[in-house]
């Protein structure tokens, strides 16, 4: 005779769980190493075509929680299954699919990405962490690892690990938070070696000018710190920066300068760095 799982046997990460879902939050149970349960036999190297949610978009409804994110779920049924016991039964921590609850989060691994944070994003619920903090929003994105350093976005297609409900009200997530995770076109449309720029009085009418300052400096040295992908860091940070204040009037000739003059000491060119204002000016429609 068959018994259903023992949930006294783990108390915190199941009942956690059901929580979660009964707050239309899908969790699914973390291993050993904080990471997702392997896939059984029949799911193994994909063998199974991938579920539904997943890019295969495959057939596969394995009882199992197989397949790490996409396995998660708010259905109480399936989280005190017997296909799920054994999981539980290990599991040392929960996670969730943010996508899957309509939320992006914006996971800071460190107190410089922090303070980047707090100088070019939204305020928004915050989440502590043991590293950094989440930054939640209501809205779902893809997902993209680097997006900055120690900057990931988790929504779609990905897990994050659950640290609580957090603070404050979840703000809609705004364009900056998804241009992050835009790559520049690889052909772009041909531009004027000019730059066009909303210029206006140089202060911001919704933030202060102070906020501005900080924010084209973290924008410089967000550029100057890049390693690797230097295109991409510039059009990102161009895309941040007009998303912030493209529209309020506050951006003048000498803020655009001080980003190009960044930009041209990692090597890029002033016909890239044209283009790539262009493009992310194209982007968001101004």
């Amino acid at each position: 005779m068959t018994q259903p799982t023992d949930i006294r046997r783990v108390p915190e990460v199941l009942r956690l769980a059901l929580d979660l879902a009964e707050a239309g939050i899908p969790p699914l149970p973390l291993r050993r190493g904080k990471v997702p349960f392997g896939n059984c036999p029949a799911c193994k190297d994909g063998a199974c075509g991938g579920r539904p949610l997943m890019k295969s978009g495959g057939p596969c409804h394995c009882p199992a929680p197989c397949h790490a994110w996409a396995a998660a779920t708010t259905d109480p049924d399936v989280l005190t299954s017997r296909p799920w016991a054994r999981a539980w039964q290990h599991a040392v921590d929960v996670a969730y699919h943010p996508g899957g609850a309509g939320l992006t989060v914006v996971d800071l691994d460190n107190a410089d990405a922090i303070e980047w944070a707090r100088q070019t994003l939204p305020a928004t619920r915050i989440v502590v962490t043991t590293r950094g903090e989440h930054w939640i929003y209501q809205g779902v994105m893809p997902s993209s690892n680097a997006v900055h350093p120690g900057v990931d976005i988790k929504s779609a297609m990905s897990y994050a690990r659950w640290r609580g409900y957090g603070t404050g009200t979840p703000a809609a997530l705004p364009e900056v938070v998804r241009a992050l995770a835009v790559k520049e076109p690889t052909s772009v449309r041909p531009a004027p070696h000019t730059v066009t720029v909303p210029v206006g009085t140089g202060e911001c009418q919704h933030r202060t000018p102070t906020y501005l300052d900080r924010g084209i400096a973290m924008a410089e040295r967000q550029i100057t710190a890049a390693s690797s992908a230097v295109h991409t860091t510039v059009y990102r940070t161009f895309l941040a920066v007009l998303g912030t204040h493209g529209r309020c009037g506050c951006l003048t000739d000498a803020h655009i300068q001080r980003l190009f003059t960044a930009a041209q000491a990692k090597g890029e060119t002033l016909r890239h760095c044209t283009d790539a204002w262009t493009n992310a000016r194209t982007r968001l429609g101004l």
